[in-house]
């Protein structure tokens, strides 16, 4: 699949590279026996068994993604039977836990994690830079100036007001 140089698409090719991570761990998931366990559920566990159970919006902050996304995650794992609910100490606070499942999962799931940090490390050794380290800049970068205002100072959308 060709993609154009530039930044066009940049966006698209940052999913698409995801999907293939995303899609073939599942596939490997599936073949050792954990096929509704998904990816994106690993660093919701793996913060919990280094601090325990956690409400939404700290877990969010340790896994530094937004609130949505990590309250997204939890409530599949809920669905999927790797994760439980609980009210906090305020009506809209929820604590997550792992559950009894996961626990006794735990085994695979570090092995797969291992494995994955292995192939990770192989792949990244046939790349011209670190793919993390890239990415931790990118996100720095966004830190210091997010996007929008990026876009705000570009030329084109001083056009647009």
């Amino acid at each position: 699949m060709a993609m154009t140089s530039g930044p066009e698409g940049l966006g698209t090719r940052m999913r698409h590279v995801l999907e293939i991570l995303d899609g073939d761990i599942a596939r490997f998931l599936a073949g050792i026996g954990l096929d509704d366990y998904r990816p994106r559920y690993s660093p919701v566990v793996r913060a919990l068994l280094a601090r325990g159970p956690l409400a939404i919006r700290d877990l969010a902050e340790e896994m530094r993604v937004t609130h949505s996304a990590a309250s997204q995650t939890v409530a599949q794992m809920n669905r999927a039977g790797f994760a439980t609910l609980e009210p906090g100490a305020d009506a809209r606070q929820r604590i997550v836990s792992l559950t009894a499942r996961t626990r006794e999962l735990l085994p695979l799931i570090e092995a797969e994690w291992t494995a994955t940090t292995e192939a990770t490390e192989a792949l990244e050794a046939e790349l011209p830079y670190s793919l993390r380290a890239l990415l931790d800049a990118i996100m720095e970068a966004l830190e210091r100036k997010p996007f929008r205002e990026r876009i705000e100072e570009t030329a084109a959308a001083r056009e647009l007001r």
